[in-house]
């Protein structure tokens, strides 16, 4: 074989590299975004139920203004996050005060039997289902963008065309975990 012949080979080899690997990148990051998609679709659902899961029960609980209050600013906070990571933070303080919105409930029996409320609060709960699930998704494609975009020698590739890393979808485990406070 002739030198020009090996180094013709040697050429198209490394741009046959280059193209599979700038393409699973570009995948990644594609289908990351389709993910985040999925999470916001299923946020906007949940900031449609909340104004009238607070109808119904301010229909009975009248006088517990101040919650009425945080779980508004709460909303309203989450809806204008931008980032990945604001997002997850005013997610989280909104989950907390739509426990102590249900922890409040409790108190109320004719608001526990009202089928509006059951049916909200049935629904709400089913879209927290699904944006677990949606965040479950998000973060097992936000993993493999972020270890293709780590591991050598895609690395080169992804520094050379300006991947970046991009933020988990996690709300905090102590707020999770912490018991809502409901004073009466």
């Amino acid at each position: 074989m002739s030198i020009p012949l090996i180094v013709l080979v040697f050429v198209v080899a490394v741009a046959f590299y280059l193209i599979i690997f700038f393409n699973r990148l570009v995948t990644l990051k594609n289908r990351t975004k389709e993910a985040w998609s999925d999470i916001d679709v299923q946020l906007k659902r949940r900031y449609n139920l909340i104004p009238n899961l607070v109808s119904a029960v301010k229909g009975y609980a009248g006088h517990e203004k101040e919650l009425f209050e945080k779980v508004s600013s709460a909303r309203s906070a989450a809806m204008g996050a931008t980032t990945v990571g604001e997002k997850a933070q005013t997610e989280s303080a909104l989950s907390n005060t739509l426990k102590t919105l249900f922890a409040v409930s409790e108190a109320y029996p004719e608001l526990k039997a009202s089928t509006n409320f059951l049916e909200l609060q049935k629904e709400l709960t089913d879209t927290e289902d699904k944006v677990q699930a949606a965040r479950r998704f998000y973060n097992a494609n936000v993993r493999d963008l972020n270890t293709q975009i780590q591991v050598f020698p895609t690395s080169l590739i992804a520094s050379a065309f300006g991947f970046k890393k991009m933020d988990f979808f996690q709300v905090e485990a102590a707020e999770e975990k912490q018991v809502p406070k409901v004073e009466f």
